[in-house]
């Protein structure tokens, strides 16, 4: 779903696309379509054009609506703590980690979690992100294999 530069505006403290234009009809329309369906999705754009703000009408408008929805900036947070942010990690797993922790995955499980400059990962990441989404397996920084499996959008 390829995002362009919108009117936004607040309503109920939630952004929201305003514009009555053929092209935000049909981004409308496409938004009514993606919701109703449980695929994944990847919303393309530039920087600063509205990407997070779409997949937040997505997740308002699906039935996972009630449960969470988590935002992460890949590109905000640095390669080394990139894979404990999203996978978690386990007590002792390296210096500091001393309680197990839950990733973003597992926090958004039965919901949405947006992954915001994905291609800025390096293909490492990159390559774990794809395989989690194949399977929905989540293993832990310091686990010897998958130790949940989560359901998110």
């Amino acid at each position: 779903m390829q995002t362009g530069r919108h009117f936004v505006t607040r309503n109920n403290g939630h952004e929201q696309l305003i514009g009555s234009s053929a092209a935000m009809r049909e981004l409308r329309e496409e938004l009514e379509r993606v919701a109703r369906s449980d695929a994944k999705v990847l919303i393309t754009g530039d920087s600063g054009v509205g990407k997070e703000l779409v997949a937040r009408e997505i997740y308002r408008k699906s039935t996972r609506a009630d449960r969470p929805f988590v935002a992460v900036n890949c590109a905000g947070i640095p390669e080394t703590l990139l894979e404990s942010e999203l996978f978690g990690h386990v007590k002792g797993s390296f210096t500091g980690a001393y309680r197990d922790k839950p990733g973003k995955f597992e926090q958004s499980d039965e919901g949405t979690i947006f992954l915001d400059e994905i291609g800025e990962m390096t293909l490492r990441m990159q390559s774990l992100l794809l395989r989690f989404l194949e399977t929905g397996e989540i293993q832990k920084v310091g686990a010897p294999r998958a130790v949940a499996r989560v359901n998110v959008r």
